[in-house]
């Protein structure tokens, strides 16, 4: 009979990669574009319904922009329960999920609020599943007793 391991209450680490998704500046672009044609299409008066098509194409591009030119980060989630972002540890770190999409936030070094997403185009499904195991076991609730008789 062989030897039973012996087993681990901690999990394993996790490192990730971040980077600009290419589907959310495909997103960004396509309601840009279509934007443009609504507004015309809309009952605004000519010269309000140019004038805001405008401003709305200016900020779609901008935003589209911004979303590719943000730089990638490193998330290293260790076993016990610390979360770092380019070397550095964050506080409040959550993660929320919608379907495959990952919702990361947290507070950095100066306490501002940082937000990034996973997409499935930036985080493929083993990759997904690894996030998912190291969030349940750093996010579970703490174990209590048993019932009160």
């Amino acid at each position: 009979m062989l030897p039973s391991m012996p087993s681990s209450n901690a999990s394993a680490p996790c490192r990730l990669e971040w980077r600009p998704s290419r589907w959310v500046a495909i997103a960004l672009c396509l309601l840009t574009v279509f934007s443009v044609p609504s507004l015309l299409a809309s009952d605004l008066p000519r010269p309000f319904a140019w004038l805001i098509a405008v401003v709305a194409s200016t900020a779609g591009w901008r935003s589209m922009g911004r979303e590719l030119r943000r730089p990638t980060c490193e998330i290293w989630m260790a076993g016990d329960g610390q979360v770092t972002v380019d070397g550095e540890a964050v506080h409040a770190f959550a993660i929320d999920w919608r379907g495959p999409i990952a919702f990361l936030s947290w507070r950095d070094a100066e306490g501002r609020m940082q937000r990034r997403s996973f997409w499935p185009d930036t985080l493929p499904r083993p990759r997904r599943r690894e996030l998912r195991l190291a969030a349940r076991d750093r996010m579970a609730p703490p174990e209590t007793g048993g019932m009160a008789h």
